[in-house]
């Protein structure tokens, strides 16, 4: 959300701008500094101490983040007193007895380090650092995070040692990582995976396993005691595979090959990640590094080991693949045999069988799909006759085509074709409208509610607006009004506008706050478009009448 400094009052919730001037006021801005051109940070003090970022250009707030947990609108009342702060010169609080001192203009923080580093001496900075590292536990984790690389005695335990001390400084005395201790560990870890792309790109491949695989552990771990549900550990863990993964695909010496598929190999076998999708990742990274026969062996038996459905689906389907890589043909069709009930190895099966023009054997893969899975996976089951369709298709057999267009347009969850085109191509003209009036008549009885996506697509593609209309008034919303206003516009624009002002009433009366008062204008001013000018307007000084008290209301209503 961008906030023109001469605006912001306007565009924050009242609520939200009374409490942020209100710790303005009080004086909880215990800190204030121009960090580099155009970016401020502060700390603002309430129940918490919380630190405030602004990034500003042309007088207008570009950036914004409080690390306070609040998540229930765009701006916090920490930010709001933040850009109080920054307007103290500009306004005119008229509070009696409120003063601003003005403050000398003072160099950035950037600034000031860069003079202070030019005068203290190299022996002063050796022992501000040692005595920091003993006194400061996250200032230590912060220097070792970000020039740990320069030890000589890097490990995977080394770097391991080091991500567990961040997660539990952290963690504090409750052991729980909470949604704003998260910075700090975003902070102070991202070093690591930049030193990582620095390892890699210098080939110095040995520290790039150890830190990828550290990072793994530690933050996999730290999904039992931490907030992540700004997917900051979930991040450091992708980023982990992924520097595993290009490290994989390069010209390893053999002994950090063999290394890396141990070390695959063992956190599957202790089930270090199980759960969690990279349990299986790994052994996916092992098979990139393998060449021989023995060692697809040893993935073959980890994945015999897997269980749980969906798990064992994916291992399936990757066994296969193995298979065909390393093993006999014989072998691999008597696996296919097998577990051809598995939806993956039936896909794999059916788009080889498509690719060849093998189209009886996608047929009957696709009808035995369809009996083994109608019954307890309906949704999968439509899969098979999306291929039954292709098939009829390219046979050009218009009685099929037909058969399972209509099939799939009635339940045309998870569609991947326009089956409505598809039947209007193959159905004669004069049978066509009889044809569509059937469907309906199918479709309307299974309905809990007469408005359905389907029914309604229907009405728009033959032009029947008269049904549609009348399908609307049966389900009135402003939502429904707003979907289906292009369509009705040019026959029924003074009923729509009747209809949008009868919603917005009940919509004001009921519910109260900026954001509701938004929306309720943002249909007033579809209502304009409309030609309902004159209504709006009456509208208008109905609220005003109604509603002199609710502020917010008035400010918005002057917008429209």
């Amino acid at each position: 959300m961008k906030i023109p400094l001469n605006e912001f009052e306007q565009l924050i919730d009242e609520k939200i701008l009374k409490r942020g001037l209100s710790y303005f006021k009080s004086g909880a801005i215990t800190d204030f500094s121009e960090v580099s051109n155009g970016e401020y940070e502060a700390n603002v003090s309430g129940t918490e101490e919380y630190t405030v970022q602004l990034e500003i250009s042309n007088n207008t707030i570009t950036e914004h983040n409080c690390d306070c947990p609040y998540d229930m609108g765009p701006v916090c009342k920490h930010v709001v007193a933040v850009i109080f702060h920054l307007q103290q010169d500009e306004l005119e609080l008229n509070q009696p007895n409120f003063t601003i001192p003005k403050k000398k203009k003072t160099k950035s923080v950037s600034q000031q380090v860069k003079e202070l580093l030019k005068a203290i001496s190299h022996n002063e900075l050796i022992e501000f650092v040692q005595e920091n590292s003993k006194k400061d536990k996250k200032f230590r984790n912060y220097f070792l995070a970000s020039f740990g690389h320069l030890s000589q005695n890097q490990s995977k335990e080394f770097y391991q040692k080091q991500i567990h001390s961040i997660l539990q400084s952290a963690a504090g005395r409750d052991g729980w990582i909470g949604w704003s201790d998260m910075k700090y560990v975003v902070n102070t870890t991202e070093p690591f995976l930049e030193n990582a792309e620095k390892y890699l790109t210098n080939n110095n491949f040995e520290n790039v396993f150890f830190i990828s695989t550290a990072l793994l552990e530690e933050m996999t771990k730290a999904f039992q005691y931490g907030d992540d549900s700004n997917g900051d550990l979930g991040y450091f863990v992708e980023s982990a595979m992924e520097l595993l993964s290009k490290l994989a695909q390069e010209k390893l010496p053999k002994i950090l090959k063999d290394e890396i598929f141990e070390y695959c190999i063992f956190s599957f076998n202790q089930k270090l990640f199980q759960g969690w999708d990279w349990h299986i990742g790994m052994l996916h990274l092992a098979c990139e590094l393998i060449k021989k026969e023995s060692d697809a062996d040893i993935i073959l038996s980890c994945l015999d080991t897997i269980n749980g459905e969906y798990e064992r689906e994916r291992a399936q389907s990757f066994k296969l693949d193995l298979l065909r890589k390393f093993k006999s043909e014989k072998e691999v069709e008597k696996y296919i045999n097998k577990y051809i009930s598995s939806s993956s190895i039936r896909t794999k099966e059916i788009e080889k069988a498509f690719k060849n023009k093998d189209f009886e054997r996608v047929v009957n893969l696709s009808k035995d799909g369809i009996k083994c899975d109608e019954k307890d996976k309906p949704g999968l089951a439509k899969n098979w006759y999306d291929w039954l369709l292709k098939i009829a298709l390219v046979q050009n057999d218009t009685i099929k085509i037909i058969e399972y267009a209509r099939f799939r347009l009635i339940n045309s969850f998870g569609g991947t074709q326009d089956y409505y085109q598809i039947l209007k191509e193959n159905i004669e003209n004069k049978n066509w409208h009889p044809f569509l009036e059937e469907i309906i008549k199918e479709i309307t009885p299974k309905q809990k509610w007469t408005y359905t996506e389907l029914i309604r697509e229907i009405y728009i593609k033959e032009e029947w607006w008269d049904r549609l209309f009348f399908m609307l008034k049966q389900n009135l919303s402003m939502e429904n009004i707003q979907q289906n206003e292009q369509y009705l516009v040019k026959d029924y624009s003074s009923e729509l506008i009747e209809l949008y002002s009868e919603r917005i009433i009940n919509y004001v009366e009921k519910y109260i706050g900026r954001n509701h008062y938004q929306t309720a204008c943002k249909y007033l001013r579809r209502m304009k478009k409309l030609g309902g000018n004159d209504k709006v307007n009456e509208l208008i000084e109905l609220f005003k009448k109604q509603y002199p008290q609710r502020k917010a209301l008035m400010d918005e209503l002057s917008r429209v």
